[in-house]
């Protein structure tokens, strides 16, 4: 099982713009207002069965902070997925668009699901009884969904297709992360993965850290995690040694034969059972002697219990919280480089952006063009961060939020609303 405690993200997130608000001298009223979502949306869903008989789901979309622009946000289909998870995902989603200068604010929304557990006629029906509860929620101006965990291009595709339906009009741009068929963008599919290894090469060249040859372990092997693998060599050179889901890991100091370890976890589920190298549990993994540990699957993976025993040179957040607030700290002091989430996964909804520009333009970009915007874009707000936390002495998630913070209440003061 991974590593989880029942550490409320969202006050993580509350602690981290609390410290920013310190920093930029927020008055109070100010602060409270980024502290709070500006619209919930929560809803029961119906659902008929293969079975016959109906079933009911719970769903959320949370609108966080629309001052930059419309919202954007994934939509995650889990069983334990909570309303304040959602909260704070939406708020990271604010950060991180404030952060990259999207004209964007930030949402998040959620099914209470298993959706491995739903055939595909019951999971496209849940899918469009969704959309058809929030349509008048979101739109192109006003909140554009994506996927998420648990999600997929094909469910976006049915949540486009549905909310055309009940709005009587074509409007691809409502949703991203679509296929290329109907209005999709080049390189979205691994941005999220790649977005971090550009961050990465970075990082490790103001650490010092060699990258050709260096030893990397990543928690999670959806599909950031996936990528995050299978990019790492082509991108920097390094070897991958160890990688785990849900119910394990494994690890070969030789570097994983990644296409046969992604057949594998395609045929049985998991990568347990391998014989690709000696199976581990995932608080293994996170205490493994690397260069780079990714964290890439759910939050708090990172907690005070394990923070001590981390070894790696380097941690990138590819997944989002996966460090709770008092280990970030803790690591800090201890001399840890990390990089936050909001800076290293922000590659998604960079192409997410690119896909809203290419849809409302009736454009479409190459490839090469896509990764090439995506890497500057990516490089320069990184260098940005590391600049003002080496300026400051503050680390690079501080750094990181008192830019993002700073972007939205500028633009609330120059909408009138403080």
């Amino acid at each position: 099982m991974l590593l989880m405690t029942d550490i409320n993200l969202f006050e993580s997130v509350k602690r981290h713009v609390c410290s920013c608000a310190i920093d930029l001298k927020l008055a109070s009223n100010i602060e409270a207002i980024l502290k709070m979502p500006m619209q919930e949306v929560h809803i029961s869903i119906p659902v008929r069965m293969d079975d016959g008989k109906v079933r009911g789901f719970q769903g959320f979309r949370i609108q966080y902070n629309h001052a930059c622009g419309p919202t954007k946000g994934g939509i995650r289909f889990h069983p334990e997925v909570t309303v304040e998870d959602v909260r704070a995902l939406a708020a990271l989603m604010t950060w991180k668009c404030a952060l990259y200068h999207l004209p964007l604010g930030g949402a998040k929304g959620a099914i209470i699901c298993n959706p491995k557990e739903l055939s595909d006629g019951e999971l496209e029906r849940l899918s469009r009884s969704y959309i058809k509860k929030i349509a008048h929620f979101i739109g192109p101006d006003q909140d554009i969904p994506a996927p998420d965990v648990g999600s997929n291009v094909r469910i976006m595709s049915w949540m486009m297709d549905e909310y055309v339906n009940v709005v009587g009009k074509s409007s691809f741009d409502v949703i991203t992360g679509k296929p290329l068929s109907i209005g999709g963008s080049e390189g979205r599919n691994d941005a999220t993965a790649r977005g971090g290894w550009f961050v990465v090469r970075e990082a490790a060249r103001d650490l010092g850290i060699n990258l050709k040859d260096a030893t990397v372990a990543i928690q999670g092997f959806g599909n950031v995690g996936k990528n995050a693998a299978l990019l790492a060599g082509p991108m920097c050179g390094c070897r991958v040694i160890a990688i785990s889901d849900s119910k394990g890991g494994v690890l070969n100091q030789n570097g994983l034969d990644l296409v046969k370890l992604e057949d594998h976890k395609n045929r049985t589920g998991s990568v347990l059972n391998s014989d690709l190298g000696t199976e581990i549990t995932n608080k293994q993994l996170l205490e493994l002697d690397v260069d780079i540990l990714i964290p890439a699957a759910l939050e708090n993976a990172i907690t005070m219990v394990n923070a001590d025993a981390i070894r790696a040179r380097l941690i990138a957040e590819f997944g989002n919280g996966p460090v709770t607030a008092e280990a970030d700290d803790y690591l800090y002091a201890k001399g840890v480089p990390l990089i936050p989430d909001f800076l290293c996964n922000a590659g998604g909804v960079v192409v997410s952006y690119f896909e809203i520009v290419q849809n409302r333009n009736l454009d479409h970009w190459e490839k090469d063009m896509v990764l090439s915007r995506l890497m500057m874009t990516m490089t320069d707000t990184y260098r940005k961060v590391a600049d003002m936390a080496t300026k400051n002495k503050i680390s690079l998630r501080r750094a990181a939020y008192s830019i993002a913070v700073e972007q939205v209440v500028e633009a609330m003061k120059d909408r009138g609303w403080v």
